[in-house]
């Protein structure tokens, strides 16, 4: 089976921003894990780490590290089970063909010894090389689990220009997740009062003078549909 290519790599990290875990499975260079098992990718990091893939194997719940030389997603196929051979007609019984005289039955004191077996007992020092687990009996050495990367934090900023417009903004550490976005100032006002008390207090004054430039524009709004009415009405006279 081949190995993860790197476009197999971008993929994988991918399927991990979306929060789902992409499924790999294991190859020949795998240690402690048989080739042709399957396990979920829990997180990736940086290739240079060398095992920086880290994957919970199937039926197991530990997380372990391997390479990109030790995991594939090509799934292997099915192994075949072979047919079982067909049944062979049982011979018939030959027919014992009766003879016209019967002939004494004579018992040599060979025939009358019991057979001795042939096999000698096997010493104790064959008996202990038996006794010794072969090389495919000893367990596979297992890999220490590594506990997966922490993810870090994020932050939220929220920002208000000088007309009372609110804009959201999130970064983390490694980039920013969401560009300034404009949003309500009432859910913003919201938000605050779900937060903390003196968060509410600090944006309390901003909604303020955000709902005063929204009274002046409405009566401005107000004044010109006056005077556009006045307009119509003088010359509909």
């Amino acid at each position: 089976m081949s190995p993860l290519s790197s476009d197999e790599l971008r993929e994988i990290r991918d399927e991990l921003n979306a929060g789902t875990t992409p499924t790999v499975w294991f190859t020949g260079s795998a240690i402690g894990v048989p080739e042709g098992r399957s396990g979920k990718v829990i997180s990736l990091g940086e290739p240079a780490e060398g095992d920086f893939i880290q994957v919970r194997p199937a039926g197991s719940k530990d997380v372990l590290s391997f390479s990109a030389a030790e995991v594939t997603k090509v799934k292997p196929p099915r192994k075949r089970a072979a047919a079982p051979e067909p049944a062979k007609p049982a011979p018939s019984a030959a027919k014992p063909k009766t003879v016209g005289a019967t002939l004494p039955r004579v018992t040599t004191a060979a025939q009358a010894k019991p057979a001795q077996s042939a096999a000698k007992p096997a010493t104790p020092a064959k008996q202990a090389e038996a006794a010794k687990p072969s090389a495919e009996e000893k367990p596979a050495a297992r890999r220490k689990p590594r506990p997966p990367k922490a993810v870090g934090g994020a932050t939220v900023t929220l920002t208000a220009d000088d007309d009372g417009q609110w804009s959201v903004e999130v970064s983390t550490p490694k980039k920013r997740v969401l560009k300034p976005t404009p949003v309500q100032a009432g859910a913003v006002a919201q938000a605050a009062k779900a937060l903390h008390d003196d968060v509410a207090a600090a944006v309390e004054p901003l909604i303020e003078a955000a709902r005063e430039q929204q009274r002046v524009r409405v009566e401005q709004l107000r004044a010109e549909l006056a005077a556009a009415e006045a307009a119509l009405n003088d010359l509909r006279s």
